[in-house]
């Protein structure tokens, strides 16, 4: 199979060669002849196996095949992403793919000023990557109009959901033409996910490249248990020891980001973190240094799960277990992409039970175990069965009550009679 059979155009198939793309992977083979028949879609595929070219490629060959002049501040496409990384991300594989087509791409997202994406927006854009909120934004105050927009794609929509951009959702699509194609991509697919797309797509097809909510088979996953406040001691203890090369560091809170790099860095390792609070251009250029390896370790929180595209990177560590099981997938999907190797260890506390069985019932296996000597966890994590479920201990029997009135003392009638 090649990009020509799929029935790309020549101007992506020269780009495609030129960035190495030697043959089509299975989302993109069904996907791509899909989307340049105008079809509906819904595909659920692994992290790394290339659906952002399953959908840009054809998107891109139909819009510049149908050549419309783009009108100021109006958009042919947009596609709507959870977080600023996966925007970045997006438009750096669109203008990447469109370098020989004459479209313009752009992308828009909170955390940055709001003006000169109004500056921008004025000429047109053929491509627009947005997340929700700072589209609604830049809609409120006319600077983004619809009128001219033929496709629409949620790239990760579960994860929207998730950060609370259900109704930001619902406003968005209400401003859009009914008369569209769009597509969903994600690695997973919730039950509120097949519910909104039974709204938003008709007669979608629907394409299942894996097994729902699995990992890559390339990514060795292993656990060591120990207590929650030696966590960031063991991790030091393993980086030294292992001689770990770059490491990527998933944490659960801001503070908790932050508390690990001040210790790594601390500790002579050379270390950044992302996460909500940081400016963009600040987590931009964390990312950017971990990219070119003058950061050994970047830590983040989920914020990075679906918005970080490092080429062969070797390690995810979860310092802490996320709190929706999906994450999990989207966090050691960071490793083994594209059928590279990688390795995902979580160091799990006893308060973490319940969330490592949810992980195990999602993904249908059971992590290995293992205890680190010298760290070997006072507080045990509970077994869990072969689905993940939780062993509960058997709870003790319970003392039989003693007869007697509700509430008081019982009467002891021997007492009451006298020996004759």
């Amino acid at each position: 199979m090649t990009f020509a059979s799929l029935g790309l155009i020549e101007p992506l198939q020269r780009t495609l060669a030129t960035l190495g793309y030697t043959a089509p992977t299975p989302i993109q083979t069904k996907a791509i002849p899909a989307v340049l028949k105008g079809r509906d879609l819904m595909a659920a595929a692994q992290t790394g196996t290339g659906k952002t070219a399953g959908f840009a490629l054809p998107l891109l060959q139909r819009l510049t095949q149908q050549g419309s002049r783009v009108q100021s501040n109006a958009v042919r496409a947009l596609i709507l992403v959870p977080t600023r990384e996966l925007a970045e991300q997006l438009l750096q594989s669109f203008s990447s793919y469109a370098q020989d087509l004459p479209l313009r791409t752009y992308a828009v997202y909170g955390g940055v000023a709001i003006n000169p994406q109004m500056m921008a927006l004025r000429k047109g854009t053929d491509v627009l990557v947005a997340t929700p909120g700072r589209l609604l934004d830049l809609y409120r105050q006319n600077a983004v109009k619809f009128d001219q927009l033929q496709v629409l794609v949620l790239d990760e929509a579960d994860r929207m959901l998730d950060l609370g951009f259900a109704d930001e959702l619902d406003q968005i699509f209400a401003a859009l033409p009914k008369q569209r194609q769009t597509l969903l991509f994600s690695a997973t697919f919730s039950s509120e996910i097949r519910s909104l797309s039974s709204e938003l797509l008709r007669d979608p097809l629907r394409i299942d490249i894996s097994p729902p909510n699995t990992a890559a088979k390339s990514v060795r996953q292993w656990i060591i248990t120990v207590d929650k406040k030696r966590k960031t001691e063991l991790f030091i203890h393993l980086l030294r020891r292992e001689q770990w090369g770059q490491v990527l560091v998933f944490a659960k809170t801001r503070n908790s980001v932050d508390q690990l790099t001040e210790s790594l860095t601390a500790e002579g390792f050379t270390a950044d973190a992302i996460h909500g609070d940081r400016p963009q251009p600040s987590r931009l250029r964390a990312l950017a240094r971990f990219k070119a390896a003058e950061v050994q370790i970047l830590v983040a929180t989920d914020v990075a799960a679906r918005g970080l595209d490092i080429d062969a990177l070797p390690l995810v560590v979860n310092l802490d277990l996320p709190i929706v099981a999906e994450d999990y997938i989207h966090r050691i999907g960071r490793t083994g992409r594209a059928g590279a190797s990688g390795e995902a260890l979580s160091l799990v506390s006893a308060d973490e039970a319940r969330q490592l069985a949810a992980i195990e019932t999602l993904t249908q296996q059971l992590l290995k175990r293992e205890i680190e000597p010298g760290f070997a966890p006072v507080h045990k994590v509970p077994v869990t069965a072969p689905g993940g479920q939780l062993i509960k201990k058997p709870k003790k029997p319970k003392k039989p009550k003693e007869q007697g009135r509700k509430g008081k003392s019982p009467i002891h009638l021997g007492n009451w009679f006298e020996e004759k």
